[in-house]
């Protein structure tokens, strides 16, 4: 019976020393993760020690403090109690400097440092490494790559088929008004500006205002935006592997993978129709589009765009030229439609200048000075992307002598900017005389298209689209708010309302 006793006792006492080695090796391990979190923890409290900021919890940050009322709101009082800027901590061992002062700004903007690695690695499995995500030389090549893309040239007949597709949708509005008068009108505006980069950054015509493929399109990548934050806002959410067994992240999963799908049906339809003859016909074009560049672009080794590069930047300008665009034009229809008198007289502008609107032209646009204004001081009020990362790559000084070491994160809120009462006097009233002609600014005080080298290309496009949106509605409707249904500004990647956009359209004689 000993010796039978024996035989097991042995195992059984290696394997005990075996779980005991684990237990004190899982045990270092914490005890080493903690040293490594409470460093940092500190690290961070003398980085940031110069800069005040509210109370905040030890593990929580300020997230209570966000959660108390809407982030907007939070973020206003922010900016007129604490100046310049003020930490916000997103949990004990993450903090960001959040920047609203306009020679802050100029002095962030003017140097060289990446998008925030983060974060925005986040946005990567959907839009890839396109221009927005891009760092260093890479991003460069491509921004001198697709420089041309805007040129003047190229925007002006442009100008023909944001009409084609503002028309559509102003046609949508006409039989919509006749059972209900009242329309969530960022819906229908995010189609509009898709069909538009449609047919202007990749010839490609149908009919994406009423296909089921772009409502679906336009709903999903409103889906990725909302996960994106929810991530960036989540500690437990950051790591990679964790994120893929969540719902959140398999869905995520899904949804880049519908993104791509129609980026890819746009790339292949593109390349079939570009047979060896067609492509020396474009090769001696004067002008090509967005795609045509991608297509034929070289890099300085002379090679072509990989696949995932090109999709990368189709996925990228696909997002960026219709959203950003489409929450600007949603946002000054609504500053309007609560602005009466201004509508008005943006209205008698375009109508001395159009008549009965049957087609506007490029020249027209320089000839809408108020209506220009006016959309300006809805673009202050209501920054279609409220703000941008970065990680500083150096330390910095500021004007006023505060610094920050090398590593420290910034959030640059063009929403805190553009409502400081520091900057901007009497800031929540919507005033378009803040931009006549000889009035006085900051260089840096309005960024709706951010600034520096990494502004965004399609700045003139997007402006363009505005003004034609602007200008053939007030010519069709007269706008007016819903009192039951007041937006409630949302910051995700671009401005959004929590609750939508309605407003009540009447029908012009």
């Amino acid at each position: 019976m000993s010796v039978f006793m024996l035989s097991f006792t042995r195992p059984l006492g290696s394997v005990s020393g075996i779980l005991q080695v684990a237990s004190l090796l899982g045990l270092a391990l914490l005890l080493l993760k903690a040293a490594q979190l409470y460093l940092r923890r500190q690290w961070l409290l003398k980085a940031v020690q110069h800069f005040p900021y509210p109370p905040s919890h030890w593990l929580f940050g300020h997230i209570q403090e966000f959660q108390k009322e809407e982030e907007l709101q939070c973020l206003r009082k922010w900016v007129e109690k604490f100046p310049r800027a003020c930490p916000r901590w997103m949990w004990g061992t993450e903090v960001e400097l959040i920047v609203y002062d306009p020679d802050y700004m100029k002095l962030i903007l003017g140097r060289s440092d990446p998008k925030s690695h983060d974060s925005y690695r986040f946005l990567a499995p959907w839009i890839g490494y396109g221009l927005l995500l891009l760092n260093g030389q890479k991003w460069f090549q491509h921004r001198r790559m697709l420089t041309p893309a805007f040129h003047y040239d190229i925007l002006k007949p442009y100008v023909g088929l944001m009409s084609d597709s503002v028309h559509l949708m102003l046609d949508k509005w006409e039989d919509l008004i006749k059972e209900n008068s009242y329309v969530e009108i960022f819906e229908h505006v995010s189609l509009m500006t898709l069909d538009t980069i449609m047919k202007c950054a990749f010839s490609y015509h149908g009919r994406h205002q009423e296909d089921r493929i772009s409502q679906a399109y336009i709903q999903t990548i409103q889906d990725l935006s909302n996960l994106f934050f929810s991530r960036v806002r989540n500690a437990f959410l950051q790591n990679d592997i964790i994120y893929r067994l969540t719902p959140e992240g398999r869905w995520n999963h899904r949804a880049c993978q519908l993104a791509h799908q129609h980026s890819d049906r746009v790339i292949k339809m593109r390349k079939a129709q570009l047979q060896e003859r067609e492509l020396e016909k474009l090769r001696i074009k004067r002008h090509l589009d967005f795609l045509d560049i991608l297509l034929f672009a070289k890099m300085e080794d002379g090679s072509s765009l990989s696949d995932k590069d090109l999709r990368a930047e189709v996925d990228t300008f696909m997002f960026e030229g219709h959203d950003t665009t489409a929450s600007g034009i949603s946002w000054i229809l609504y500053a309007l439609a609560t602005h009466p008198e201004h509508q008005q007289r943006c209205r008698q502008e375009v109508q001395s200048l159009l008549g009965d609107g049957a087609s506007i032209t490029w020249d027209h646009l320089d000839q809408m000075p108020y209506t220009t204004m006016c959309i300006k001081e809805a673009l202050r009020l209501y920054p279609p992307v409220p703000g941008i990362g970065r990680k500083l790559s150096k330390p910095i000084t500021f004007p006023d002598g505060r610094s920050l070491p090398k590593g420290f994160l910034l959030t640059l809120s063009f929403y805190g900017l553009h409502h400081n009462p520091k900057v901007w006097p009497n800031p929540e009233v919507f005033d378009p005389l803040r931009f006549a002609p000889g009035s006085a600014q900051h260089s840096h005080a309005f960024l709706p298209f951010s600034g520096g080298s990494r502004n965004c290309i399609g700045k003139q496009f997007a402006m363009n689209e505005m003004k034609v949106a602007v200008a053939m509605t007030l010519l069709r409707f007269e706008l007016a708010p819903d009192p039951s249904r007041v937006p409630v500004p949302w910051p995700r990647i671009v401005l959004r309302s929590k609750n939508g956009i309605h407003l009540h359209l009447r029908k012009l004689l």
